[in-house]
């Protein structure tokens, strides 16, 4: 079958036909149901919000890749959500600042950017996570981290691995251990980032070189980055590292790359990134924050899933769903109660509908449903 111009849709944007639909809204079922059963409210945010109402909750957010436009009803400037995180913080610390703490919430939905990010080129998204508000010590870190653990395997993820990271730690050891003027800074991080030693040093923090081989496997990582950390200064965030570590008992690959600052630009002490086996690139993004940016108010601990990759993984084998051919001229009683118990039923509108041409897998007949 052709496609014309006219079906055509924008880059970075497309359909999700019935086995990808169906292996979508399980996805979403599965990983809510875990948030649900560890005591997550969901909340739905609309799509779309005043440009200045999210705008001041977005530090570390790339506010330009978000599509604006003027409402033509108040003459504002609108937004469309990019990231829920803003607006679940928005609901905090207006609608719900009264709830008591700490607030778990969770949510669910579309999100939408002007362009994807390098090789991936996907403009609108799937985005799952919770929010732990009010509290970002080790024990709303380590529920944090166990719970997308659990959502993403619960949908269906398999070799989950966690990679830990300490996104403030440069500003921690420029301000003590390993003082840097603050114009170094941003260089030093953006060596840090690119894992060049020669940039690094050249940047002016040659004393932060260690940090580059302080990666891999926890284990043997977090020992590396006890070792460096001669002045004690760090000794709190080890020990945490190392508690998170524990409390996850093995539920997953477990990693550390201390000086990771990609997609932690609103993090601050804790961030945590995870990935699955077969599935491409980053699965999912979590830490501690503050509502509002670096210098706002709440605490929060939380984590978000894009499903989108492993629904492309797994949808494959998706199980082909029962279905009940009803003939012209059924019992609408007896496949009434058939839906009611779980069934699918699928009804000839002519006498030239048939049950294997519909995709059915049995016929309604007097005995009840048949098998083809």
């Amino acid at each position: 079958m052709s496609i014309s111009d006219r079906d055509l849709l924008p880059e970075g944007l497309e359909d999700r036909l019935p086995r990808e639909a169906a292996t979508t809204t399980r996805v979403m079922r599965a990983i809510h149901g875990v948030m649900h059963a560890h005591g997550y409210d969901r909340v739905l945010p609309p799509m779309i919000e005043f440009d200045e109402t999210l705008a001041h909750r977005m530090a570390g957010i790339r506010s330009r890749r978000m599509f604006r436009f003027v409402d033509p009803q108040s003459l504002r400037m609108l937004m469309m959500r990019g990231d829920h995180t803003p607006q679940i913080s928005r609901i905090a610390a207006s609608r719900l600042a009264g709830a008591p703490r700490p607030l778990r919430l969770c949510y669910g939905g579309q999100v939408l950017l002007i362009r994807g990010d390098g090789l991936d080129p996907a403009r609108e998204k799937l985005q799952c996570g919770a929010e732990l508000i009010g509290v970002d010590n080790v024990a709303a870190a380590s529920e944090i981290v166990a719970l997308a653990i659990e959502a993403v395997q619960a949908a269906g993820a398999t070799g989950v691995s966690v990679d830990f990271t300490l996104p403030d730690l440069v500003d921690v050891l420029a301000e003590q251990a390993f003082p840097l003027p603050p114009e170094a800074i941003e260089g030093v991080r953006r060596e840090l980032d690119t894992k060049d030693a020669g940039g690094l040093v050249d940047a002016g923090g040659a004393a932060y070189v260690p940090l580059l081989y302080a990666a891999g496997e926890f284990d043997t990582a977090i020992e590396r980055l006890a070792g460096f950390d001669a002045g004690g200064v760090l000794a709190g965030r080890i020990a945490a590292l190392r508690e998170i570590a524990a409390r996850l008992g093995g539920t997953a690959r477990l990693t550390l790359d201390p000086s990771e600052r990609h997609g932690f630009e609103y993090q601050s002490w804790f961030g945590f990134t995870l990935y699955a086996e077969g599935v491409r690139g980053v699965l999912g993004r979590g830490g501690t924050y503050r509502i509002g940016g670096a210098n706002g108010g709440e605490v929060a601990t939380g984590f978000s899933v894009f499903p989108d990759a492993l629904i492309d993984q797994i949808s494959g084998a998706e199980p082909v769903e029962d279905s009940v051919f009803l003939p012209i001229g059924h019992d609408a009683e007896a496949a009434a109660r058939l839906r009611a118990i779980g069934w699918r039923t699928v009804a000839a509108l002519s006498e030239d509908d048939s049950a294997r041409a519909l995709g059915c897998t049995h016929v309604l007949t007097v005995e009840g449903p048949e098998p083809l």
